[in-house]
């Protein structure tokens, strides 16, 4: 929005400039097209990718000891299969649990058809495509809750698929004990 909002004055003032200016002091028509036109154009794009590059790089996942939690979209739900805190992992349905501060890596896949993994707060949309893993990284900053959902038309049960991500205190797991009791001992 900044950047749209810049360029939208520069070209008002560039307008003025070129209404007010008497028809004697006209510059050559080069200057205009390369350094304006071509040159303005080029630095914009040029910023543009080195931003995106910049944001993608910290959404790669990498093998340096991230958490690694696994998601699988089914219709209508989510199944996570993430460390516990004693480090054997447990399986919750429709609800993440990850540490503050700390990038976590997910490992995305679906049983039926294509969903997409998506928590608006943190950023880092991904499908899940049946057959296939797809990994993002994520970082929560600090503790509370995020919605997560699918961002992918998955059928007539699309609108029910959400989730919860519970951004707990790094050394703090959250007690579990709710999530065991509504499923029957399974977490």
């Amino acid at each position: 929005m900044g950047g749209a909002i810049l360029i939208t004055v520069l070209v008002l003032i560039l307008l003025a400039v070129a209404w007010r200016r008497p028809a004697r002091h006209i510059v050559d028509e080069r200057v205009w097209t390369l350094w304006l036109g071509v040159g303005f154009t080029l630095s914009v794009l040029v910023a543009l990718v080195g931003y995106g590059l910049w944001v993608g790089e910290r959404i790669l996942w990498r093998d340096d000891g991230a958490l690694r939690v696994a998601a699988r979209a089914q219709q209508w739900g989510w199944e996570f299969t993430q460390p516990g805190p004693d480090g054997a992992p447990i399986v919750t349905k429709d609800v993440l649990y990850v540490p503050a501060g700390r990038p976590f890596d997910i490992e995305i896949t679906s049983s039926d058809v294509i969903h997409s993994f998506w928590v608006p707060r943190l950023g880092g949309k991904m499908d899940a495509v049946p057959g296939r893993i797809n990994v993002t990284r994520l970082t929560a900053d600090a503790p509370g809750t995020h919605e997560g959902l699918c961002a992918e038309f998955c059928g007539i049960g699309h609108s029910f698929m959400r989730f919860d991500v519970v951004v707990y205190e790094d050394g703090a797991y959250p007690d579990l004990s709710l999530t065991q009791a509504e499923t029957g001992g399974q977490p």
